[in-house]
């Protein structure tokens, strides 16, 4: 596959991490992006690594929520850490495609962790940030709805998203990713069941694009 396809290890919350990845494994994902800190023995492949609250050098870091003040902080917390990526999302001060552009220009070799799902919830096409990403995350959204119901029930055109990372010749991580976090607002009850429905809908449009 062109396209080698992954997961986020909090699809498998609450399960520790060494199960989480053995589980990916055996369900045929070639790698699992983490958000803790970990050896690298593990099942299979770390493919990222998340850092919070604060930028890392070499790791996928959220944007911070909408301040006063939190543009220029983050400007100079992406110029001090090289190689961050950046990932968008709805509350964060990047929550359109104007700002991201705005934000990568403020921080040259910026480059981006585009999740389909929070682009698309925003009401925009996550196509549009393509050519900055390193890492890309899937999971169906549409305007207000972060994740949808069922691969087929969102507004992301995924055999788009991947004719333009064909096109784009890209190199980086793809990653499926859903999420049960009540607390931020983003109830799901079946993570896992969610992130396998939309495996089995992109695969052959991952095929098509190699």
């Amino acid at each position: 596959m062109r396209f080698p396809l992954g997961i986020v290890d909090i699809v498998f919350a609450p399960l520790p991490l060494a199960e989480a990845a053995a589980e990916a494994k055996r369900l045929g994902f070639a790698h699992i992006d983490v958000s803790t800190e970990v050896d690298d023995e593990l099942a299979l492949p770390i493919g990222d690594r998340m850092s919070f609250p604060s930028p890392r050098p070499n790791r996928s870091c959220p944007a911070p929520p909408e301040g006063a003040g939190m543009w220029e902080k983050a400007v100079a917390a992406y110029r001090r850490s090289s190689g961050t990526r950046l990932e968008p999302w709805g509350g964060s001060i990047v929550n359109t495609v104007d700002k991201v552009r705005a934000m990568l220009a403020e921080v040259p070799g910026l480059r981006l962790l585009v999740d389909t799902g929070h682009v698309a919830g925003w009401g925009e096409d996550p196509v549009e940030l393509l050519p900055w990403a390193d890492h890309v995350q899937l999971r169906q959204a549409s305007t207000g709805v972060v994740q949808a119901p069922s691969p087929t029930e969102g507004d992301v055109d995924f055999a788009a998203v991947f004719r333009r990372l064909s096109e784009l010749d890209y190199r980086g991580r793809l990653s499926i990713e859903y999420f049960d976090l009540p607390e931020h607002g983003w109830p799901l009850a079946d993570p896992l069941g969610h992130a396998l429905a939309l495996r089995d809908a992109v695969v052959p449009l991952l095929e098509r694009a190699a």
